[in-house]
């Protein structure tokens, strides 16, 4: 019979419970017993138990007295009190004193049998079930693959992974990890061929239903309607962020709000240049060149935080040509560092009286491009799943987190979404083009610049995709999938620096397909 776990049974009557450890023992656990608490405590400092069951009422060492002396050897140990006692102080006393559960004498062999099962079958049962359901949802994903897919069919189809990843994390004893990263690798293939068919379609005006919405429309859709109805809103754009990290900041934030989530597709390149400057300006680049040259930098000779210099008047712009008149002065804020977030959350109250505050959050951005900067932090955060938990304790401590849960005591509009979400690189690729071609790992601009097709998106016309013309001799490549370009000199040296980085600009579902976010105040 399978070994399902060892028990600890320490009680005084212990003679009297032979009928319940013979039934603990023909279930397949394994159990051994103290007569008093000095023998128990004993037993427990010389091996492991996975559960103890412990009588609250023995002469000598009581219960209550032993508990405390158990958890402190294996505080990983749940430990059941049983008693005769149903006092309710008795009870508060054992909870305070950290106990796991308890159960009232006489005892039954169903309240043993379940007990044993609550704290020793369910995570064992509830893989089982993962596992399961986790293989039904591959198979049906694998199916998917093979069928005419949409915008909301892909969507569905990152959300499941996304799921799937996150759970994986909670339950790694699953052991699918190489099949899911597989999975990942075979749905971005897809996507990537369905952007390359479809997106110059997602750019029209006239679209329909089964096309998504894109960068420029996501102010008129989400905040227009909110700032007509004359009630404080404050929008947050968080650089950067991908559906997975906003699921984790979402669980911290469950006790204060309720979620209406909804997707978009970012803009290619997905890079902050491009795709913060359309949501900000209503307006695709080429549309953005064109109209406000002014406001316009040119990314491939600039730094690119330089590049989104101009938000603020973009998006006065934007709301003076939808005619959007706020009853005080729109507040812009680009959040970057520490103490000036802080600054922010402290006066996060005044702010949010205005008509329309807008806050601009560098830091998972930040996050992403100094993990593959500084060594330490790709050593705290080798994978997806430590990257998440890096994530996890970063907003655990933000000033944003401040903000937000000093916002759910205000009667405010909030709005949340991000300009693009980035991917782990792990296949780089050989890329040619001159001294003047863009530096960016994911896309490039320049003359004559080349990359095999199968590895990166062609663009022989940048106004067909509504981006600014450079130059008549200037190509534009957009990498798919994972992959990251390098040069050909010292291939190898920067092949191995960039590789496992996470990095934003190409074609991905993690890049493209972005959430945005209203907050309701529970």
């Amino acid at each position: 019979m399978e070994q399902k776990g060892k028990i600890l049974w320490i009680d005084d009557e212990i003679e009297l419970l032979r009928p319940h450890i013979l039934l603990l023992q023909q279930s397949g656990y394994d159990v051994e017993t103290a007569t008093n608490g000095e023998d128990g405590i004993e037993l427990v400092r010389q091996k492991h138990f996975d559960l103890v069951f412990l009588d609250e009422s023995m002469v000598g060492l009581s219960g209550l007295d032993v508990l405390p002396f158990l958890k402190e050897i294996d505080p990983s140990t749940p430990i059941i009190m049983a008693t005769k006692n149903e006092a309710e102080s008795v009870m508060e006393e054992a909870i305070g004193s950290k106990i796991d559960d308890y159960l009232t004498k006489p005892l039954n062999p169903a309240q043993i049998i379940a007990a044993c099962k609550k704290f020793l079958d369910s995570r064992r049962l509830r893989s089982s079930k993962l596992a399961q359901e986790y293989l039904k949802g591959f198979n049906e994903i694998a199916r998917r693959l093979f069928e005419p897919l949409e915008w909301k069919d892909w969507v569905d189809i990152y959300q499941k992974l996304v799921s799937w990843s996150m759970e994986l994390d909670r339950n790694p004893e699953l052991g699918f990890d190489q099949t899911l990263r597989d999975q990942w690798r075979e749905c971005n293939s897809e996507f990537c061929k369905f952007v390359e068919t479809n997106y110059k379609r997602w750019l029209k005006t006239d679209k329909d239903d089964s096309l998504p919405l894109t960068s420029p429309e996501i102010v008129r859709q989400y905040l227009f309607p909110l700032l007509k109805s004359g009630k404080p809103t404050v929008f947050f754009v968080i650089d950067c962020m991908r559906l997975d990290q906003w699921l984790i900041m979402e669980e911290h934030l469950r006790q204060y709000y309720y979620f209406e989530k909804d997707f978009y597709s970012a803009i290619l390149p997905t890079a902050t240049p491009y795709a913060r400057n359309a949501i900000f300006a209503g307006l695709y680049p080429s549309e953005i060149q064109s109209n406000y040259p002014q406001y316009w930098v040119n990314v491939s000779n600039t730094e690119e935080h330089k590049a989104n210099a101009y938000e603020e008047q973009l998006m006065l712009e934007q709301l003076s040509r939808k005619k959007i008149k706020l009853n005080s002065t729109l507040n812009y804020i680009k959040i970057h560092e520490t103490d000036f977030g802080r600054k922010i959350e402290k006066d996060i109250s005044n702010l949010s009286k205005s008509h329309l505050t807008t806050i601009v959050i560098n830091a998972v951005d930040m996050i992403a491009h100094s993990r593959s900067d500084f060594a330490i932090l790709k050593e705290i955060a080798p994978d997806e799943s430590a990257y998440r938990s890096l994530t996890n304790s970063w907003f655990q401590h933000s000033s944003l987190f401040g903000m937000l849960k000093a916002l759910a005591e205000m009667d405010v509009n909030i709005v949340i979404t991000t300009d693009h979400g980035s991917i782990r690189c792990m296949r780089g690729v050989k890329v040619l083009g001159d001294r003047d071609t863009s530096t960016n790992l994911r896309y490039k601009f320049g003359k004559n610049v080349k990359a095999e097709q199968r590895h990166a998106m062609h663009i022989k016309d940048p106004l067909e995709f509504k981006l600014p013309s450079i130059g008549l001799t200037i190509n534009n490549i957009i990498a798919k999938e994972d992959y990251y370009f390098v040069y050909p000199t010292d291939f190898n040296q920067y092949l191995q620096k960039y590789k496992d980085s996470f990095q934003h600009g190409g074609i991905s579902m993690e890049e493209m397909i972005v959430p945005v976010i209203k907050l309701i105040r529970k």
